[in-house]
């Protein structure tokens, strides 16, 4: 493998595609011809780094597997500025190119360094912004009365499809996406542990 391209989206519901044509532009215009493309993908929140794609990217990237990472957009691979910046760092110490399609930046050099911290530092916030207007937006529906949260002990899904679906040999990440999920309710379904 020489290229890994990582595409993630937030929720089950959202579309990956958007993201995949616009790398896949990219690599028309810059890929040599010989190199081998790798699609990683992910639906589930930027804001750890414990999530299936990427940890297969990441052990892609440990067995010395892969000599860049294509990604849409920089938050894509972390919406935290510490684990953003690990990662990050790690793989391009160890040589491997970093390219973010969207904002038009190959992160190779100091001025990349520094570039990747300031992108990675406005992704946290925006994530953080977010979560403060959610909050204050369910501050004052509560205020008015209007805000009734979920009831405590209903589920987002049907708990015994889960059963039947991982019976049908679906491993755990692949029943999360068909009850759209994340991975730890299906496993909190199944009663495993996660």
């Amino acid at each position: 493998m020489e290229i890994a391209c990582y595409i993630r989206v937030s929720t089950v519901g959202q579309n990956l595609e958007s993201q995949k044509s616009e790398i896949q532009r990219w690599l028309a215009g810059n890929a040599p011809e010989q190199a081998e493309v790798v699609w990683f993908e992910d639906a589930s929140s930027g804001d750890n780094m414990q999530r299936p794609g990427f940890e297969k990217l990441q052990a892609a990237i440990f067995n010395g597997e892969v000599d860049a990472v294509v990604v849409y957009k920089l938050d894509r691979i972390s919406r935290t500025l510490t684990d953003g910046l690990n990662a990050i760092t790690k793989w391009l110490e160890s040589g491997i190119r970093l390219v973010a399609t969207s904002q038009q930046f190959d992160f190779a050099g100091s001025t990349g360094k520094l570039i990747l911290a300031v992108l990675l530092g406005v992704a946290e916030m925006e994530q953080q912004t977010r979560r403060e207007r959610q909050a204050a937006g369910i501050a004052v529906a509560k205020e008015a009365g209007k805000y009734r949260g979920r009831k405590r002990g209903t589920l987002k899904a049907d708990a015994k499809r889960a059963a039947v679906l991982k019976s049908r040999g679906l491993n755990v990440t692949e029943v999360a996406k068909a009850l759209g999920v994340s991975r730890p309710t299906a496993y909190r379904y199944l009663g495993l542990s996660g």
